[in-house]
This record gives C-alpha cells, sequence and structure tokens, in this order.
C-alpha cells in the first residue's frame, strides 16, 4: 500500500502546509476571492482521496487567503465552457465534482472550514462537505446555483444541507440562491462557531490541534458512523455501532484512557 507523503506534496493549484499531525489547504487566489477550476477541483479531489494513505495526518483545516473563503467555480475559466459541452462532458464534470466531496467524507481525518467574507457556490459546498465549520461575522455564505440556472441539487447539497441545517432551511437557500449571514448561520447550526476574523485562523488551528492530539482511530471510527448511519434504520444503525465502538475497544488509547482515569492523569492519546 503506498502512503501519501504531507511533508513532500506540493500542488499547483493552492497552498499545502503540514505541521503537528495537521494539513492546511488554502485556496489562494485572493484577486478573485479564491474561486475553483477545472485543475484545483480536480487536485483538491485528488489529495482528499490521497489522505486516506495519509496516518500522519490527523486533521485538515481548510480555508480561503485574503479574507474571503471561495467564490465558487470560475465564471471565466469553468462557467463559460461549460456552456459550450455536450452532455458527455457536463457529466465528467459534475461527476468530477461530486467526487470531491466523496473524498472530503471518506477521508478519514475531520476536516474543519475556516470561513471568511464570500462562501458561495462550490465554496459552500467545501463548507458543507467538511465536519465542522468556524465563520466570521464578515462570512457571506451562498449556495445560488439557481442564480446562474441551475438545481440547487449540487455535489451532494440536497442530501447533505438538510441534514445540517434542516429541510425547511435548506429548501429556502436552495430554492433562493441567496446568501446568509454568519448569524443565521450559527443560529442554524451550519456554523459551530463566529469568531472574530483576526482569530479565525488560531481558532480553527486550535481546534484541530485537539483533534489530532486526541483518540484519533476513534475519530476516524465517529466521521465513519455519521455518514453511514444516515441511510441506515436505528435497528442497524445500533448494532454498526456496537461493532465499531467493540473494534475502538481494542485500541491502545482506550486503554491509555483508563490508565489516565486511575492514575488522575490526563491520557496522551496515540492514535492507535
Amino acid at each position: 500500500m503506498s502512503m501519501f507523503d504531507p511533508g513532500s506534496f506540493a500542488p499547483k493549484h493552492f497552498a499545502f502546509a503540514f505541521a503537528d499531525k495537521v494539513a492546511t489547504v488554502t485556496l489562494n487566489r485572493p484577486e478573485r476571492k479564491n474561486p475553483l477550476t477545472f485543475e484545483s477541483y480536480a487536485e483538491l479531489r485528488d489529495m482528499f482521496r490521497d489522505l486516506v494513505y495519509a496516518p500522519d495526518v490527523k486533521a485538515v483545516v481548510i480555508t480561503g487567503a485574503g479574507g474571503n473563503f471561495c467564490s465558487g467555480g470560475d465564471v471565466h475559466e469553468i462557467i463559460g465552457p461549460l456552456t459550450g459541452m455536450d452532455m458527455t462532458g457536463l457529466l465528467a464534470f459534475t461527476r468530477m465534482t461530486g467526487d470531491l466531496v466523496k473524498a472530503m467524507r471518506n477521508c478519514p481525518q475531520p476536516i474543519i472550514a475556516a470561513v471568511d467574507g464570500v462562501c458561495a457556490g462550490a465554496g459552500a459546498i467545501l463548507a458543507m462537505a467538511s465536519d465542522i465549520r468556524f465563520g466570521t461575522p464578515a462570512a457571506k455564505t451562498a449556495f445560488l446555483f439557481t442564480r446562474v440556472g441551475l438545481a440547487g441539487a449540487d455535489m451532494g447539497a440536497c442530501a447533505i444541507l438538510p441534514r445540517i441545517i434542516g429541510h425547511g432551511r435548506a429548501a429556502d437557500l436552495l430554492f433562493s440562491g441567496r446568501s446568509f449571514s454568519a448569524e443565521e448561520g450559527e443560529r442554524w447550526g451550519f456554523f459551530n462557531r463566529v469568531v472574530d476574523a483576526d482569530a479565525l485562523q488560531g481558532e480553527a488551528a486550535a481546534y484541530a490541534a485537539m483533534l489530532a492530539n486526541g483518540p484519533t482511530f476513534a475519530h476516524g471510527m465517529t466521521k465513519n458512523q455519521l455518514d453511514m448511519e444516515w441511510a441506515m434504520p436505528i435497528e442497524t444503525a445500533i448494532e454498526a455501532e456496537a461493532q465499531a465502538q467493540a473494534i475502538c475497544m481494542q485500541t491502545r488509547d482506550f486503554e491509555r484512557a483508563y490508565h489516565g482515569f486511575v492514575a488522575k492523569q490526563r491520557p496522551t492519546f496515540a492514535g492507535d
């Protein structure tokens, strides 16, 4: 099995840093509010797929440069070319973008989205597909697909967004394409936390560090079960959790926690 080396990874279409078990992905076209291109979509998809084979990476932060998160698909580099494609090419594109969300959900590492400023279209999807979302008061999020004549059904939005904020609120956003404020987003449960812009990166990094230094095998199991159980009846889900928990009870981290409790000391987890 080939491993992914985060220390030597040098993407062409976004910035990447790895330190202290945390990978930080920064969309870095600030002059255009960090839009995505065909190439950056594919490179992000491949990176999240490869993180399955990156045991050194325990958590991921995704953010944007220059006071904005992501303005979605680049109007000139994606939207324009799409109007000239045939159905085969269009379906290849929509499947590729969907594969990015699948890769984000399938990687075992928790993903924290640190959102400032514009978070629109596919940018809103990137935040939605993350596990934890931190925003700033300036965050403006919009699933604006209907604004360009498309369905709100994009990259899993009709499946995932209602599970985060509820069906009625998701329907409003996906039909209208309107933006919602950070205050609305936090009230609805889209944002886990809203912090000042100058504290955003530090808060996201601290949360990622907390996860990275926790029982990371168990975190991966939690993420897996959160997704797997969407389509399970309650009885099946309870059985799946019984099996998942029995597996976690065989880890050394579980043993470390017990010995730490007995000794009245905080355990040092190692992810095994």
